[in-house]
């Protein structure tokens, strides 16, 4: 089809109105527009196509024969695009809103807090894909990604959701009473690791160490901080999960860092569907809520 040859659509779409309604004021009424633009539109779409389409000898406007060839021709085309746009609405609307997020976060973040959602939303079906590696959110997609780091991701939109600085943490009965004054102090200990990362060579990298860590245990996130617990090795986490256990002493804290690290809430560009829209705006005011609010 020869695209720069087809009228302009608002053209089409008031003959289309006009054929319909049968006079130029219901077919603005029809359109949102005055009759004078309907008017101005029937007249520019003879123009481009020259060809006579109404006839205008009598009192009212009538389709000439070419006039009802093209309406008949119209309401066939509109009429499909308006079911393929009514079917592709119910179908975006009964897909079950997808979010991909760390298992830490997952467990010690949004389950304790994601009754409240299912409250306000009984409506919206929600799948949770707990993942280390990263997907991004796409139309058709995932939704809505939850991230940790500093913000930047080509290509996607993204916004705060709650500051996590690094921490390096420990059982007590781990160190065993051990003297940790610099990051060389825990090359000889077991380390911690989330399925998928690399954070305590990362770390090391960071701090300027070159040495390597003698042992590393590698496992998924949901379970980092219950090794940790157990006294199984160093992990570097965030803050904001261990503050309990830093508090009961359950663990230490050996070194910390901001550096402007955080959760953000991570979206593809455009129009998001509503769940996604919901999801976000009640993610938004969790993430305001103090802790004992937020449960």
């Amino acid at each position: 089809m020869d695209w720069l040859r087809m009228p302009p659509l608002a053209a089409l779409r008031a003959f289309s109105a006009f054929a319909e309604a049968g006079n130029v004021v219901a077919a603005g009424q029809a359109l949102n527009v005055s009759h004078a633009a309907i008017s101005q539109q029937l007249r520019t779409l003879e123009r481009h196509l020259d060809a006579v389409l109404l006839d205008r000898s009598g009192r009212a406007l009538v389709l000439t024969p070419q006039g009802q060839q093209l309406a008949r021709a119209l309401a066939l085309g509109f009429g499909a695009i308006g079911a393929a746009v009514e079917a592709l609405s119910r179908d975006s609307a009964a897909r079950p809103l997808q979010v991909t997020l760390t298992p830490t976060f997952a467990v010690h973040w949004l389950m304790p807090r994601l009754a409240s959602f299912r409250e306000a939303h009984p409506e919206i079906d929600l799948v949770l894909d707990p993942r280390s590696d990263l997907a991004d959110p796409a139309p058709g997609g995932m939704d809505v990604a939850i991230r940790f780091g500093l913000g930047a991701w080509p290509g996607l939109e993204a916004e705060p959701l709650m500051a996590a600085p690094l921490s390096v943490v420990a059982a007590p009965g781990l160190l065993d009473g051990r003297e940790v004054t610099c990051p060389e102090d825990l090359l000889d200990l077991p380390w911690l690791q989330d399925l998928g990362t690399t954070e305590a060579a990362k770390w090391f990298r960071e701090q300027g160490v070159e040495g390597a860590v003698r042992t590393r245990i590698t496992l998924p996130g949901d379970l980092l901080l219950d090794a940790v617990r157990e006294g199984q090795g160093v992990a570097v986490t965030v803050r904001p999960f261990t503050a309990a256990d830093l508090k009961s002493g359950r663990m230490v804290e050996l070194f910390t860092s901001d550096g402007g690290h955080g959760y953000h809430i991570v979206t593809h560009p455009g129009v998001q569907r509503p769940a996604a829209k919901a999801f976000v705006a009640w993610l938004r005011r969790e993430g305001q809520l103090p802790r004992s609010m937020a449960e």
